[in-house]
């Protein structure tokens, strides 16, 4: 497979110039078409993406990761790809892990194939890890199968896959809501180790706000 060719990278970032022109430059090595996502950023971060080469969307104001990628999405498939890889912009994932993701996509028939990051996770916050792991239960059971690692956003999609799924979420629920709808789709979902990156970056997530988006999602698809 011609990976350059068949895959595209997409970042949905906010407020990322301190790390984002480096991000692009790595990732450019492996896959050199990279889609950037600006959502809303109030500082540098599309003119640091634009001049280490990757392709800039801008939103205005601020509108959500999961409209960020969706907004991606379709751009690399307007493009003519037929993969795109997910990745986050605060250099929390490896540009060398994108291997991992096109040997598993080549090796199998996978719709969806997602970073895990619960197989090390002495560098991950205490209360992240608890999180993760509690979210990821409560997932497995509603989709019938093991989901390990349910909140890791580097990710490898098959986008005509991705896009005839009835996707609705804005927000860091999307990343569950994928997950949820590729199993009840019957289409095969896979998990690769990556490495976990955390430094002195801060997480977007609102802790109260994004929490209760989550759990009100969550009542939605037990119905």
């Amino acid at each position: 497979m011609n990976w350059p060719a068949e895959c595209a990278a997409v970042i949905p970032c906010l407020n990322e110039e301190r790390t984002i022109a480096i991000m692009v430059r790595r990732v450019r090595e492996i896959l050199p078409t990279v889609i950037v996502v600006d959502d809303g950023s109030a500082d540098a971060t599309a003119r640091q993406a634009e001049e280490a080469g990757a392709i800039v969307l801008r939103h205005a104001e601020n509108q959500g990761k999961g409209i960020s990628m969706r907004d991606g999405l379709e751009n690399a498939r307007r493009l003519g790809f037929a993969w795109a890889i997910l990745m986050d912009g605060d250099g929390q994932h490896s540009p060398q892990d994108i291997r991992h993701f096109t040997e598993r996509a080549a090796a199998t028939d996978a719709s969806l194939i997602v970073g895990n990051r619960m197989h090390n996770t002495a560098s991950m916050p205490w209360l992240r890890r608890q999180a993760n792991c509690w979210m990821s239960r409560q997932l497995s059971k509603i989709a019938g199968q093991p989901l390990p690692d349910t909140q890791c956003g580097f990710r490898m999609v098959r986008l005509d896959d991705w896009a005839r799924l009835d996707l609705h979420t804005e927000r860091f629920e999307v990343e569950s809501e994928w997950l949820l709808a590729f199993a009840r789709a019957g289409l095969r979902i896979e998990f690769v180790p990556v490495q976990v990156i955390y430094e002195s970056e801060r997480s977007k997530i609102n802790p109260l706000l994004d929490t209760w988006r989550w759990f009100r999602w969550l009542r939605t698809r037990r119905r």
